[in-house]
């Protein structure tokens, strides 16, 4: 920290400001939670029907990702009190003192703004809507609301990050479809199975900062049966876009043996007794969970861009 305008004593209109460098703002933006949120909107953009131009389509992925950093500024401004006592999260900007609060918030608040304005000027109007709609869903409902109110905290908040695909295909066709719709519950659906494996292994942190994660409000054998419920529903979801004309059915496949692998882990995760230390099961699924979201994705682009190469031949024939 450093000191401006005299000592910081009561009753003075000293300036504290902090020494925070580049890394520090950059870890405000929670980056691996970025990188989610463009790579599932690119994948929105790619399997959404018609053409973007290659400029605007990078503006859109611009603003879209500092949207999403934005909402990670703001949570974790709201949350520094208990990321303070996390044992995953104590060493984040503000918690270790890196970054203040207040500039913080004003950060994430401007970010916001710009992503937002930029994305609507840009691209268009309901692209921006969507987007500023999931950082205040984000940032408000799920972080200042439904993270320390409710177990059902993740189900709901899981809104937030289900939109990018939807944003990234309102970006093309300027509108919202069932097919985007599916986009978006195959990562709402997920959401509950992932975060529920992670609250498995750090029951104790969300129990020292009292947010009512599901394990610790309904007990290990209630979470561990929601996990595989979401993890089928998940596997389920994940196989619709060959049956709705968005993918082929090899797709279907590769989703379908994807599903089963989650789903798999999931019943792992399921008998997995009640008090388990290592908690082995259920960090496999949490990785697991990860790998089956990017898989999916990845093969819903691949599968576009084979299909769209197969029409182009076979035009030419």
């Amino acid at each position: 920290m450093a000191l401006v305008d005299g000592d910081n004593l009561a009753g003075s209109e000293s300036i504290v400001i902090s020494e925070a460098t580049f890394r520090d703002y950059f870890a405000l933006l929670k980056p691996r939670v970025m990188s989610l949120v463009i790579f599932t909107a690119v994948a929105g953009m790619v399997a959404a029907p018609g053409h973007i131009n290659p400029i605007i389509g990078l503006i859109a992925i611009l603003c879209i990702a500092v949207g999403a950093g934005a909402s990670g500024a703001l949570n974790m401004w709201y949350d520094a009190d208990i990321d303070a006592v996390m044992s995953r999260t104590a060493s984040r900007p503000i918690p270790s003192g890196r970054i203040l609060p207040r500039e913080a918030f004003a950060f994430g608040v401007t970010l916001s703004g710009f992503s937002v304005a930029v994305l609507g000027l840009a691209v268009n109007a309901l692209a921006a809507g969507l987007l500023a709609f999931t950082i205040f869903f984000y940032a408000v409902i799920y972080t200042m609301w439904l993270k320390r109110w409710t177990p059902q905290n993740i189900v709901i908040g899981g809104a937030a990050g289900a939109f990018p695909p939807m944003i990234g295909w309102a970006c093309v066709t300027g509108d919202v479809s069932f097919d985007s719709v599916i986009l978006f519950l195959i990562i709402f659906l997920w959401t509950p199975a992932h975060f529920w494996a992670l609250a498995l292994f750090k029951m104790r942190d969300y129990g020292a900062v009292g947010v009512p994660m599901l394990p610790n409000v309904a007990g290990e054998k209630v979470t561990k049966d929601q996990i595989l419920i979401y993890a089928v529903l998940t596997a389920a979801v994940g196989v619709a876009p060959a049956f709705t004309g968005l993918a082929s059915p090899v797709y279907g496949v590769a989703a379908a043996l994807l599903g089963a692998g989650f789903v798999w882990y999931g019943v792992l995760c399921r008998r997995m007794p009640d008090g388990d230390e290592a908690m082995r099961p259920a960090k496999k699924l949490f990785a697991y969970s990860i790998l089956y979201l990017f898989a999916i994705f990845s093969c819903l682009m691949l599968d576009h861009f084979a299909v769209s190469l197969m029409s182009g031949l076979y035009g030419e024939v």
